[in-house]
């Protein structure tokens, strides 16, 4: 009988040692090393490959079209790039209870005539069949199996064979050819692997939803993310009810794509226009809040900034952001101070983006100066007003891509008035604009004196 034996094993990278290290040398991540106990098997696979491989000229390969699957739900086809690829492998990650295991059941109950097989390592059959009821939706198709070792699920595919695989979660299945625990390196290694292939030799789109750490990163080592074809960020603020499906890897669409949802008693719905939501209906107007026309992927979003300027109480002032780069908040101050000759170097400055999204499109910056200038100043900028445009270290306004798309947006959500990079006038046809008046700007003065004289 093989003899077992005691390695340590990076839970960030993988690597291993056969003694404990305070820091990883392949990855420099500092107390990583886990200690499992590894027994040598017999060389033999969990499932045979159905695949006999032979080397092929470039150019005598067949390209043949494949048909994606586009599903019922929008926000997740123009996540994925257009639907799903057949044979494709889908990572999805996110906080415990942000609800990963509820948007793929509404997926597999939403998909009529398709075989669908939700294998769950998490919970019973009772539990998704009540989670089943509370999203009120039916799919005579869709198989319940409470599963985690991989060899009988896999007996199960065989018998079974499903359109669509969706395993819930990647951590807890078990691979009896491995000798570790569940959720350890070579467990999610090992058993990705093998479904990896399995979605390639099947022609089978395979979901696998993961957990993640404090740090915000999916659990296990980064060669998961390497392995499969798209990886998926499910996030948002559990005291919001605004939930954001990012892509961060996709070998078959855009990365820069947003799915946005709103989670309710009987599940996630579709939030077709964020504009409207994101943006709050006040009454009266207020100073330190100024619209921003976003851009995330080929979707145009206005979103509210808020800014609050205050005198500072302790000896340094405080900088905070929620939703916004905090280091680029700090540039933006600081070009106000040297270039513009606002003086804010001793005042508090918050800054918060509302409905608890983060932006990363430099287009926001416009706004957020505004936003920081009216709250310095105590006056409020004039309703139904909207701004883009990214803020330069010398205090220009830089030109912002897709320009006619965001002032479209704006028009068709009613503001009257648009604030732009002067640079981009030459690629406006402003006849198509007749009810938004359109104002460009050069420097960060030039808005100050068009909104507060």
């Amino acid at each position: 009988m093989a003899k077992a034996k005691a390695v340590f094993i990076c839970q960030s990278c993988g690597a291993n040692s056969p003694k404990w290290i305070g820091k990883c040398p392949s990855c420099n991540e500092w107390n990583t090393y886990v200690e499992e106990i590894v027994t040598p098997q017999p060389k033999e696979v969990s499932r045979a490959s159905t695949k006999n491989s032979q080397p092929q000229l470039l150019e005598q390969v067949e390209l043949s079209e494949q048909n994606r699957l586009v599903t019922h739900d929008n926000e997740l086809n123009r996540v994925l790039g257009g639907g799903i690829v057949p044979g494709s492998l889908v990572l999805i990650g996110g906080e415990p209870g942000i609800g990963k295991s509820t948007l793929m059941l509404q997926l597999a109950l939403s998909l009529s005539g398709k075989k669908i097989l939700y294998v769950s390592g998490e919970e019973s059959e009772q539990q998704i069949r009540m989670r089943a009821g509370r999203v009120d939706m039916k799919n005579a198709s869709c198989y319940v199996l409470t599963e985690t070792t991989l060899q009988v699920i896999f007996k199960h595919l065989e018998n079974i064979e499903p359109d669509i695989l969706i395993i819930d979660s990647i951590q807890t299945l078990y691979s009896t050819l491995i000798e570790s625990a569940p959720g350890s390196v070579s467990q999610i290694r090992g058993c990705a692997g093998e479904l990896l292939r399995y979605a390639k030799e099947e022609n089978v789109p395979v979901f696998l939803i993961g957990h993640i750490t404090k740090d915000g990163v999916i659990a296990g080592p980064k060669v998961l993310e390497h392995m499969v074809d798209t990886v998926l960020q499910f996030e948002g603020d559990r005291h919001h009810v605004y939930r954001l499906l990012r892509s961060s890897k996709n070998r078959f669409g855009s990365t820069s794509e947003l799915g946005i949802y709103e989670m309710h008693g009987n599940g996630l719905k579709e939030v077709t226009d964020p504009g409207e939501i994101l943006i709050s209906q006040r009454n009266a107007e207020l100073s330190g809040i100024a619209i921003a026309c976003n851009l995330e992927g080929m979707r145009t979003m206005l979103i509210e900034t808020q800014a609050l300027v205050s005198s500072a109480v302790y000896g340094t002032p405080q900088r905070s952001a929620t939703g916004f780069d905090i280091r680029r908040l700090n540039m933006l101050l600081a070009v106000l101070e040297k270039r513009c000759g606002f003086r804010l170097g001793a005042k508090d400055v918050f800054l918060n983006i509302t409905g608890g999204i983060r932006v990363e499109d430099p287009a926001i910056d416009l706004a957020v100066t505004c936003a920081i200038l009216s709250s310095n100043s105590d006056l409020a900028i004039p309703p139904q007003t909207c701004f883009a445009g990214e803020v330069g270290l010398s205090g220009e306004i830089r030109p912002v891509s897709r320009i006619e798309q965001r002032i479209k947006e704006a028009e068709k959500l009613g503001f009257k008035k648009f604030f732009y990079p002067s640079f981009n006038e030459s690629s406006i046809n402003k006849k198509s604009f007749s009810n938004i008046e359109l104002a460009a700007v050069a420097k960060i003065e030039d808005v100050f004196q068009l909104l507060f004289g």
